[in-house]
C-alpha cells in the first residue's frame, strides 16, 4: 500500500502546522538596576487596645478609635453614616445554628427544645445606629 505524504488526515480542516526553523531563539538579556532607593518608612507606635494607627498625609500617624462589637450587647461606636458617637441598637435574630441546637435538644430531651430561643448567645446580633438607623455590623457567635 502506497501512502502519499502530501495527504494529511485533518478532520478539523486546519491545514498543516507552520514550519519550524532549526535556529535557536535569540538570547534574553536581563538588566538589573541597583540604584533604587526607597523612602524611609514611618515608625508606628505599638497599638494600644481599642486604637488603630493609620498613616495620614505626609506619614503623620493618625489615631483612629476603633471599638470592636461586643457581641449581643450595645456597643459605643462612632456611626460612619451620621458621624455621631452612639451606643448601637441591637436586634437579636435567630440563625440556622439556633434551629439546629433546638433540633438536637429536641432529639435528646424534647421539653427543653425551646431553650436555644431563650438564650442570647444562640442568636445573631445585628447592630444599628439609633439616630439614623444605619446598619453598623453583625456579631455571630
Amino acid at each position: 500500500m502506497e501512502q502519499n505524504s502530501d495527504v494529511i488526515n485533518d478532520p478539523k480542516g486546519q491545514g498543516r502546522p507552520p514550519p519550524y526553523s532549526m535556529d535557536p531563539p535569540p538570547p534574553v538579556t536581563v538588566t538589573t538596576h541597583t540604584s533604587h532607593t526607597y523612602p524611609p518608612q514611618p515608625v508606628q507606635p505599638p497599638p494600644v487596645h481599642g486604637m488603630v494607627y493609620q498613616a495620614g498625609p505626609g506619614g503623620v500617624p493618625v489615631i483612629v478609635n476603633h471599638h470592636p462589637m461586643t457581641g449581643t450587647q450595645s456597643t459605643p461606636i462612632t456611626c460612619k453614616s451620621c458621624n455621631e458617637l452612639i451606643a448601637t441598637r441591637v436586634e437579636l435574630k435567630t440563625s440556622t445554628k439556633t434551629h439546629l441546637f433546638a433540633l438536637l435538644i429536641c432529639c435528646v430531651f424534647w421539653p427543653l427544645a425551646c431553650l436555644p430561643y431563650c438564650i442570647d448567645s444562640c442568636h445573631n446580633a445585628d447592630h444599628y445606629c439609633p439616630n439614623c438607623n444605619a446598619y453598623i455590623g453583625s456579631y455571630t457567635s
